[in-house]
C-alpha cells in the first residue's frame, strides 16, 4: 500500500479536526493509503517531523491554519526529493486555501486531497526562512487577522476600514530602501506586503488583479507615508482594490527584492511573527511545491 503521513494541529479552528478525524482517515484508506497520524505538540513540530519522516512516505497531508501549513512546507522545502502535499484547512483565515480553491468543509477538502489536481506553486524565502503566501511589515500587518470574522461577514470591506481606523493613532513609518531588478526606491513606508495569494486576512482583491500562483512573481504593495491625513482614505480604497488613484500606494511584480531599513522592522510571515531584521532578501522559488488543489487544469499548463 501507498503510505501517507497525516500531520494535524488538534487545536486549530477550535479543534474542529477532531470531529472529522475518523472520516478523513477512512477516505484516505479507501483510496489505497496506509495512514500514519501525528498531532503536533509544539511550535515547529510539524516542520521537524516532515524533515525526519517524510522521505519514507508517498504523500504528506497537513491540517491546521496558515502556521501549520507554513511549517510543513518549510520542511518539504528542505527535502532533496520534495513530496506531494495535501492540505485540509482548519484555521480561522486560510488565505492560501482560498487561493487554491479548497472547500471550507473538511471532508470535501479531504476528497480534494485524494482526487484534486496537483498544482506546482511558488514559495517564498525571507532570508533563511520560508513563507507560503505573504511577508508583510508595518501599520496594518495585524488588521486583517485581528478583524473579527463576524464583522467581515456582515460589513465586507468596510470591516477592514473600521479596524484599520482604530490603528491610526499608533501609525508609524519606516525609512526603507527597496530594490528589484527594475525598481529602486527609498522612502518612509507605513506598510508593505509581498504576496502570492488572491486574499489576505480573508479579504479577496487586496493583493491585486491577475494573481497567478506559479508565474515566479510576487505581487508587491508598498504604502508611503501620506503627506495629508485625508490621503488615508485614498490609501484604504487603493488597498481594497477600488478604482482609486493614490500616489502613496506603489504596486508592482517582482521575483526578488532586497529591502534595507535604518532600524529594525517587525515582519509577519503567513500570519506569524517573522523577526525584525534590518536587511532582507526575498526570493520567489518558482513552482517549488506540488499541492493538491481544486483549480482547473488550465492553470497548471
Amino acid at each position: 500500500m501507498k503510505k501517507l503521513l497525516f500531520i494535524y494541529n488538534p487545536h486549530s479552528g477550535k479543534g474542529m479536526i477532531n470531529n472529522y478525524l475518523t472520516d478523513i482517515v477512512d477516505k484516505f484508506v479507501k483510496n489505497g493509503y496506509r495512514v500514519e497520524l501525528y498531532p503536533t505538540q509544539k511550535k515547529l513540530d510539524a516542520k521537524e517531523k516532515v524533515i525526519r519522516w517524510a522521505e519514507d512516505f508517498d504523500m504528506v497531508v497537513c491540517s491546521g491554519g496558515d502556521g501549520t501549513l507554513n511549517e510543513v512546507i518549510s520542511g518539504i522545502m528542505e527535502m532533496e526529493d520534495r513530496i506531494m502535499l495535501g492540505y485540509i484547512p482548519a484555521g480561522s483565515t486560510n488565505d492560501f486555501a482560498t487561493s487554491i480553491m479548497l472547500p471550507k468543509n473538511m471532508l470535501e477538502s479531504a476528497d480534494v486531497v485524494m482526487k484534486g489536481m496537483p498544482l506546482s506553486v511558488d514559495i517564498g524565502s525571507f532570508n533563511r526562512r520560508t513563507f507560503v503566501y505573504i511577508a508583510a511589515f508595518g501599520a496594518f500587518t495585524d488588521v486583517s487577522y485581528m478583524t473579527p470574522q463576524e464583522m467581515k461577514n456582515v460589513l465586507g470591506h468596510q470591516a477592514y476600514i473600521i479596524e484599520a481606523f482604530t490603528k491610526l493613532s499608533s501609525l508609524r513609518s519606516y525609512r526603507m530602501r527597496v530594490k528589484t531588478k527594475d525598481i529602486e526606491v527609498e522612502d518612509e513606508f507605513l506598510y508593505g506586503m509581498i504576496t502570492n495569494s488572491v486574499s489576505v486576512g480573508g479579504f479577496k482583491g487586496i493583493t491585486g488583479k491577475g494573481v497567478i500562483l506559479n508565474d515566479g512573481l510576487f505581487e508587491v504593495t508598498l504604502v508611503k507615508k501620506p503627506q495629508k491625513v485625508f490621503e488615508m482614505q485614498l490609501i484604504f480604497g487603493a488597498l481594497l482594490g477600488l478604482d482609486v488613484k493614490c500616489e502613496s500606494v506603489m504596486t508592482f511584480k517582482a521575483d526578488k527584492l532586497i529591502i534595507e531599513s535604518v532600524e529594525k522592522v517587525p515582519w509577519v510571515l503567513d500570519g506569524e511573527y517573522g523577526g525584525s531584521p534590518k536587511k532582507i532578501t526575498i526570493r520567489n522559488h518558482k513552482k517549488a511545491i506540488d499541492i493538491k488543489t481544486g483549480i482547473s487544469k488550465l492553470l497548471n499548463k
